[in-house]
């Protein structure tokens, strides 16, 4: 890759400053070029359909649209978009969700000054790019049984303080359906208690707060 063609890159990411602090660690590089941001997931569909770019730097936390729903949505028209998340966040779960709609990287944002530039040219050239740690996360929970999705619902409901009565009547569901799920959601994460597992789901990003 040379500087008369240089990788294309769009930057997605909500905070503006992390937006330039991404172009300024790229300013130097001849052979990679921002080619536009945007500021949602929504607006990253946008930009990718009005410009093509050859790699996307994707947030996943975002407003309007996530960064993995923006990734199904841009891979369901462009199966080829190389597409890096760039997260905060080093939970498992996010990880997995991330990889499985097609993301090719997964960069912490604590990382981007060191390897942003190598995971970008790495990505462009089809390889997949994973931080050792986060691999590592991968591999440990790799076997889990995953929760289901109504398990997440009530843990979801768990984590915002409400008891098993009030989490059965805002699901619709009755008071020894909760506690069979609560249950298996325990089972499942390896957790002592309520608290335990909450903490668990936070640390591993299968649930949000």
């Amino acid at each position: 890759m040379d500087s008369r063609n240089p990788i294309r890159i769009l930057t997605v990411d909500d905070h503006p400053l992390l937006r330039e602090g991404i172009a300024a660690v790229l300013a130097g590089e001849t052979d990679i070029v921002v080619v536009a941001e945007a500021g949602n997931g929504r607006e990253a569909v946008e930009q990718f359909r009005a410009h093509r770019p050859d790699v996307t730097l994707m947030d996943l936390q975002m407003p309007v649209m996530n960064g993995t729903e923006a990734i199904l949505a841009i891979r369901k028209d462009y199966p080829e978009a190389r597409i890096i998340v760039l997260t905060t966040y080093s939970g498992d779960a996010q990880a997995v969700r991330a990889l499985k709609a097609g993301a090719y990287g997964y960069l912490l944002k604590n990382m981007v000054r060191k390897e942003l530039i190598e995971t970008i040219r790495s990505v462009h050239g089809g390889k997949k790019r994973i931080p050792p740690e986060i691999a590592v996360e991968l591999a440990e929970h790799h076997t889990d049984d995953a929760l289901t999705e109504r398990e997440i619902e009530v843990l979801r409901e768990v984590a915002a303080g409400n008891a098993n009565k009030v989490v059965a009547l805002r699901l619709n569901i009755s008071e020894e359906t909760v506690k069979a799920h609560m249950r298996s959601i325990l089972s499942k994460l390896g957790a002592n208690d309520r608290t335990h597992a909450v903490t668990i789901a936070l640390k591993r990003g299968i649930i949000e707060i």
